[in-house]
């Protein structure tokens, strides 16, 4: 029985710099760690890093990954060396937990590589795109993997992807900080609280930087991406909405005990 899944492979920005070779490792690493703790109890998943400034994650459920690529790109660490992100979802033939992500090779790795490399050629470059319309032959129309609309999809998709990167280009530094804690907190009393502004403040800079913007873009693709999810598998699968829900509500868990970090982050 088909499985759905995503998949994302992240790169660093301006890595290869001697100096922050190290740094970046271990960054990493905890980043790594992050990712397992916030996913401990939605089930099994890959994540590796590897190749020096990579990761690459998959698990089940079409929107997953991009969950946690924008929670990871929210509260990235070195904002001279942002994260990018190629990500890609399908349908898989076998159990997750039998994947040796080290040797899998499936065209659903090959299109979120083929999306970052996309990325890794762009001057100016999104942090995320999605890829969908290579290395599946096109006769094969079974399940969103090998969608006769993919390409069309995928066309929209990395439109209202860009359109977020406008918005995010446009912030200022406290902006995009106001952005970031709030997407965490969900309250700008609590935001303003945690950066010594007032409410007033907070809810200016979340205005000038188009934040509810960036939210319903988010919302609106992780929304496509369970509807499309439950169209393929209906009620095989849990209610997708449903199982991201309570994976944002526990990486936001367990965030809130780290957010007070990102002050230092924006002022490095």
């Amino acid at each position: 029985m088909k499985k759905p899944i995503s998949i994302f492979i992240l790169d660093v920005s301006n890595s290869s710099s001697e100096e922050m070779g190290d740094k970046l490792t271990n960054y990493l690493d905890d980043v790594v760690n992050g990712i397992t703790d916030w996913t401990k109890n939605f089930g099994h998943i890959k994540v590796k890093h590897r190749s020096g400034d990579e990761i690459i994650f998959v698990a089940y459920g079409y929107a997953t990954s991009y969950i946690i690529a924008f929670f990871i790109s929210r509260i990235w660490k070195y904002q001279n060396h942002k994260p990018y992100f190629g990500l890609s979802f399908g349908d898989i033939d076998t159990e997750l937990e039998k994947v040796d992500i080290e040797k899998w090779i499936h065209p659903l790795i090959k299109q979120a590589r083929f999306a970052n490399d996309l990325l890794k050629q762009e001057q100016v470059r999104p942090l995320f795109r999605y890829e969908m319309d290579q290395f599946y032959p096109s006769n094969q129309q079974s399940n969103v993997g090998h969608n006769p609309y993919r390409e069309e999809f995928e066309r929209l998709i990395n439109a209202l992807l860009r359109v977020q990167q406008t918005f995010f280009m446009e912030q200022t530094t406290l902006q995009e900080l106001v952005c970031s804690t709030y997407f965490i907190l969900q309250q700008q009393k609590a935001v303003a609280h945690l950066l010594g502004k007032t409410p007033a403040t907070i809810s200016s800079h979340f205005r000038k930087g188009k934040c509810e913007e960036i939210f319903s873009i988010y919302t609106e693709i992780l929304v496509t991406l369970h509807s499309l999810e439950e169209k393929y598998y209906g009620d095989i699968v849990v209610k997708p909405h449903e199982t991201s829900k309570r994976l944002m509500e526990s990486i936001r868990d367990c965030l809130k005990e780290e957010v007070q970090v990102l002050k230092d982050y924006f002022t490095d």
